[in-house]
């Protein structure tokens, strides 16, 4: 990793480094804040940092205390597909939604909010979970002419997968560096997602960051 040669259209996105992600959170992926020392180091590395960021309402329909009977991890069928219930987590304005102390994310040139709509939830940072509504990011990065998307941050099986998908639906080169991303591998969801993303075209980069 240390020895590639970023290009000035290439941009790191990083996905929902947020405290609730994190050890102490109210959805912490295991080892979340472990990717933040070489995620900085990434962010040094670019010319051009965008971060996504999960911004829900308290009563956002993925969380599992908007429906009676229901715990996290269960699935519920919405009008766009099947979806998990989620601790509620990241709710506007809450400390659980603030991007990591740690997090480098000085260099960032746009944030993106996404699944700020109560009844759908947002994975992706292109696209809600419907998979038309745009967050408008595809929009921006063709404008700045960019061309290969670099993606880090978690998780690796839904907001980190979904996005680099998406990125390659819009027509971008996408890769994700594994080492700078953590998985909650529910119900085999990593497996699942390594798999998504290889039909999917998305390169990866394994090793140290």
């Amino acid at each position: 990793m240390t020895d590639h040669s970023f290009q000035p259209t290439d941009a790191l996105l990083l996905i929902d480094i947020q405290n609730d992600f994190c050890p102490g959170g109210a959805l912490a992926v295991p080892g979340g804040d472990d990717i933040i020392p070489g995620v900085n180091r990434l962010v040094e590395a670019f010319q051009s940092v965008i971060l996504s960021q999960d911004w829900h309402p308290a009563n956002h329909s993925s969380f599992a205390a908007q429906h009676p009977g229901k715990a996290p991890y269960d699935t519920v069928e919405m009008s766009y597909g099947t979806q998990v219930l989620w601790p509620t987590h990241c709710v506007q304005g809450s400390w659980g939604a603030e991007f990591h102390p740690r997090l480098n994310a000085t260099k960032a040139e746009l944030v993106i909010r996404k699944g700020y709509r109560a009844g759908i939830d947002s994975y992706s940072a292109f696209y809600e979970n419907d998979k038309t509504t745009s967050t408008g990011l595809a929009g921006y990065l063709r404008d700045r002419g960019f061309r290969r998307l670099f993606f880090a941050g978690l998780a690796t099986d839904f907001c980190v997968a979904a996005s680099a998908i998406d990125a390659v639906r819009c027509g971008f080169e996408a890769v994700v560096v594994h080492e700078a991303c953590r998985g909650i591998d529910t119900n085999g969801s990593m497996a699942d997602a390594h798999r998504r993303l290889a039909a999917a075209g998305v390169m990866g980069i394994y090793g140290p960051v």
